[in-house]
């Protein structure tokens, strides 16, 4: 076989700005001067620790039995001997600072805590079972901050009947409803059951430092305004909007949820975990499945997307890529959606209206829309990931940064997405109906983004095409895409790691794809796919070698030696290929190294 060098760019398609125009458009028509303004979240410094987020008293279960008031609960009535509970038939008032323990059951009624705002009692839950029918079961309606502690080796219970009348001011909506800051901790369980709303709100800060908890909600199992923070406690999640909400619509500073540790398993018809401003999570064990799965998310494909390019170099390694930017794009794709029938539900994994931050933990995330998604900046330190998503795996609108950790995306429209990524460290696995990694400008239409429309990028959502960037100095990376597989609108830089692309043969794929430019420093890059639209690196500072290969099938093995028949190179695609671009330290310009492919061989020079 004759291998020849590729040199040239076959232009197959017209431009696609005029197609574009239309999308910009629609983003900016979707914006309504009767829009309610919020705060917008600031980039998060993640300088904060436990000791920031949690008190001492936070973590304290220890419980003072001879001090405390005790209070009997007996289905239709309860008895307590202390005057600081008041008892009116089924409603049972604390009224003062102090440790209540709660025991027996309670028919149809409540646990008010009205002790005053500069109180701290402690209401600890010992065997109690508490059920309301119209309201909640445990309502904190005036203190400085409740401590509500689960007695080691007691199951306890906060039910609401089925609906909510009003009972003050206070628009109560779950079964454990609190104005003040409310602490939850100790060693024992509790099951929260909501069929008509949500499971525990705090108005304020809610901390939760230990137990196990049990929640099945018709709305957000577990709802702050202010901060939602967690430490070493066990959840088991059944809810009808977010498993984990913290939104607050007047401070930017707050709004956010602090993970330290725990173990999480939440099954939401909204998002996993969702912040207004940022999510940090430190560590942990997080099996969520929202929407779904991602077999009910927005299904895309790329397989009609233009039509194959015509055979170039007589079927042999020829003409048909070039270094540099293209100067046409492709057509607009023929996209094929469906969506849920509410599309103002968000249905992500884990989403932060601010920065996002994963310093560890263990994830299996199974998302009808984004498995990881931020509206600003997102970052992986550490942790396994398991993800399949209907949308994209990890999406930032401004940076996404990994810099370590195991992911593996086995299903999703586009592997990770974001204005500015940058790979240092870790491993990434990632199979994609579309592209593998995507640094977008201006609009991407291909999202869900907030409310299921196109994800913003920029920060403004503006258009600013080709001012993205990808950047990889480090770490693994294994794509398989149907789409392009490496598409930088903008700049691609190669500084170290090793970068493996697996593209297919048809449509007007490609594996590289970038509008300004794409460099090479160091590292090793691997990249097999179709021809008809192929790019290569438009720079480079060590040896590059870009052929075409006709039709080379799936599992046929790839071999570059240099000329002492040492191996530089061993690579055996999965999908067929028609060209192959290569890129090592060990590969140096102007030199001529031997290139196999199945059963044929041939020399070729590296640019």
């Amino acid at each position: 076989m004759n291998f020849k060098q590729i040199k040239t760019v076959l232009l197959l398609l017209v431009a696609f700005c005029v197609a574009f125009a239309g999308c910009g458009d629609e983003a900016a028509s979707s914006t309504s001067s009767n829009a309610v303004s919020t705060p917008t979240p600031t980039e998060a410094t993640f300088d904060l620790t436990d000791d920031d987020m949690f008190t001492d008293r936070d973590g304290e279960i220890e419980v003072d039995e001879k001090n405390a008031i005790a209070v009997l609960l007996k289905g239709s009535s309860a008895e307590c001997s202390s005057k600081n509970v008041e008892i009116s038939g089924t409603k049972v008032t604390v009224k003062a600072d102090g440790t209540y323990i709660f025991s027996g059951s309670l028919d149809n009624g409540m646990i008010i805590v009205d002790a005053g705002d500069t109180a701290k009692p402690q209401i600890v839950l010992k065997g109690a079972t508490v059920n309301s029918g119209s309201s909640a079961a445990l309502y904190v309606k005036t203190a400085d901050k409740v401590f509500v502690t689960l007695y080691d080796g007691t199951q306890n219970s906060l039910t609401n009947g089925g609906g909510f009348t009003a009972i003050d001011e206070n628009n109560i909506d779950s079964a454990l409803f609190s104005k003040a800051d409310l602490t939850l901790n100790g060693k024992g369980g509790l099951t929260v059951n909501s069929p008509a709303g949500h499971g525990i709100v705090s108005k304020d800060d809610l901390v939760v430092t230990g137990g196990s908890y049990t929640l099945t909600t018709s709305a957000h199992a577990i709802d702050a305004n202010d901060s939602v923070r967690i430490s070493d406690s066990t959840f088991s999640i059944a809810s009808g909007k977010d498993g984990i909400h913290c939104e607050n619509d007047e401070d930017a500073e707050k709004g956010f949820v602090y993970i330290s540790s725990g173990s999480f398993d939440i099954t939401a018809e909204g998002d996993g975990i969702s912040a207004s401003n940022y999510l940090q999570i430190m560590k942990g064990s997080f099996n969520i499945v929202t929407g779904g799965g991602y077999e009910n998310g927005q299904k895309q494909t790329s397989d009609n997307w233009g039509q194959p390019g015509g055979q170039m170099g007589g079927g042999h390694m020829g003409g048909g890529m070039r270094p540099g930017p293209r100067t046409a794009e492709p057509t607009a794709a023929t996209v094929t959606e469906t969506t849920t029938d509410d599309a103002s539900d968000s249905i992500k994994g884990l989403k932060a209206g601010g920065s996002l931050l994963i310093a560890d933990g263990s994830f299996t995330i199974n998302s009808a829309d984004d498995a990881i998604h931020s509206n600003l900046s997102v970052t992986i330190k550490g942790g396994a990931f398991n993800i399949k998503t209907g949308d994209d795996g990890v999406h930032s609108d401004e940076t996404l940064a990994v810099s370590g950790g195991s992911i593996t995306i086995t299903q999703s429209y586009e592997g990770l997405e974001g204005l500015h990524i940058a790979v240092s460290g870790g491993s990434v696995t990632l199979t994609a109906r579309d592209d593998g990694l995507n640094a977008a400008g201006g609009t991407d239409q291909s999202g869900f983004g907030g409310d299921r429309g196109g994800d913003m990028f920029g920060g403004k959502g503006g258009m600013s095409s080709g001012n993205g960037s990808i950047v990889i100095s480090g770490g693994t990376l294994n794509i398989t895409a149907s789409g392009d597989g490496i598409d930088a609108n903008g700049t691609l830089e190669i500084k170290g790691g090793t970068t493996t692309v697996t593209g297919p043969t048809q449509g007007d794929t490609a594996t590289l794809d970038y509008d300004r430019s794409a460099t090479i420093s160091g590292g090793t890059f691997i990249g097999t796919g179709a021809q008809g639209m192929a790019q290569t690196f438009s720079e480079s500072s060590q040896g590059v070698i870009s052929v075409s290969v006709g039709n080379g099938a799936a599992s046929t093995k790839i071999t570059l030696k240099d000329k002492k028949g040492n191996v530089i190179i061993d690579h055996t695609p999965s999908l067929n290929y028609a060209i192959v671009i290569l890129s090592s330290p060990n590969i140096k310009s102007g030199e001529t190294y031997s290139l196999t492919v199945g059963s044929y061989t041939a020399d070729v020079t590296a640019n």
